[in-house]
């Protein structure tokens, strides 16, 4: 058994369960004063977003439909298990999303937290938030970008797991053609979010 599941009173054959995670990391917290993750759900036209934020930045956001129990344990175990809905704590990413959404917001000033992402991946992420709102690039510059220029399918797959989708704009990069490759939020988002910057390839 290792220290979180002891911590949760689980061992690694029991169903993680969501709300007593929760309510057992938010005790803590209030107990302790700390909070090193905070979470909160934001509406958008894409579905409801859950952004989570440390004291660095925004860590990670999660499209709806995603897993949100697991994404809670990988975030326990990866940034801290302190982590607790405060909806406060999130305003800023949740308000810079809302006028994103509504055609007010081209460039995001909210900080990101990078603890998710290492090696070449981290490289390519880096790369990709360097893309202004307005334009596109290709998984072939992104790799070259990157470092390693023969590498635009590993480049690829480091877009695909982007952990800060919108934010760390991956549905900004395209292949070299035009087609649009892929989104781990679907195609359908990736559109949406082209059409809504006026960068839909025709």
């Amino acid at each position: 058994m290792n220290d979180l599941e002891h911590q949760l009173g689980q061992g690694p054959d029991t169903a993680f369960d969501v709300s007593r995670f929760q309510a057992d990391l938010g005790r803590r917290a209030s107990q302790s004063g700390l909070l090193d993750v905070a979470y909160a759900a934001v509406d958008s036209p894409l579905g409801d977003l859950t952004v989570f934020v440390t004291p660095r930045g925004l860590v990670r956001l999660a499209y709806e439909g995603e897993a949100i129990d697991a994404t809670l344990q990988e975030l326990a175990e990866r940034v801290s298990p302190r982590i607790l809905h405060a909806p406060e704590r999130t305003d800023n990413a949740r308000r810079e999303l809302e006028a994103y959404f509504a055609g007010r917001l081209h460039a995001f000033t909210q900080p990101v937290d990078w603890s998710l992402i290492r090696g070449f991946a981290a490289e390519v992420l880096h790369a990709t938030a360097r893309i202004p709102f307005g334009s596109v690039s290709t998984y072939g510059r992104m790799a070259i970008e990157a470092g390693s220029p023969r590498a635009a399918r590993a480049a690829g797959n480091a877009l695909g797991s982007n952990p800060i989708p919108i934010v760390v704009p991956c549905h900004r990069v395209l292949h070299a053609d035009g087609g649009l490759g892929g989104y781990s939020g679907g195609l359908h988002r990736k559109r949406f979010l082209l059409q809504l910057e006026g960068t839909l390839p025709a």
